[in-house]
């Protein structure tokens, strides 16, 4: 396994993101649709925070229910920049799987952005990335 190979070479570059702006069943219907869990908060090119489904089902208690009466309820309880996490730890392009991989191993995050100098989001490698390339190894 290569030691020092990059984190460019593994994340995924076609990301489905949302803006600050955007409603949130919005957010939530295009998380249903593509079969992930979290999404991430641009304000234009630059990174700002993460929703998560749990934090969609913490605010409209309908999750699931009614898909009008849900949508009213995430539309107009609290805004995306009220709900999103902005606490993220992130990735520098720079940086190589081996640094993902000792984030990721504590267990606490499955997920990292990747930015690049100037907090612009280009990228987002998962658990699941890496365990692709380590298998690809062997």
């Amino acid at each position: 396994m290569k030691r020092n190979e990059k984190i460019t070479s593994i994340m995924t570059t076609d990301l489905v993101t949302s803006h600050i702006r955007q409603p949130l069943s919005e957010i939530q219907n295009a998380m249903a649709e593509g079969g992930f869990h979290h999404m991430l908060i641009v304000d234009g090119k630059k990174l700002a925070g993460l929703i998560s489904s749990t934090d969609l089902l913490r605010v409209s208690y309908q999750y699931g229910q009614d898909a009008r009466q849900t949508n009213a309820v995430l539309d107009h309880t609290v805004s995306v920049t009220e709900l999103m996490t902005t606490d993220l730890q992130t990735m520098s392009q720079t940086q190589t799987i081996r640094d993902a991989v000792g984030i990721f191993a504590d267990g606490k995050i499955h997920s990292l952005p990747v930015v690049n100098g100037d907090g612009e989001l280009v990228g987002l490698v998962t658990t699941t990335d890496v365990l692709g390339y380590v298998r690809d190894q062997y």
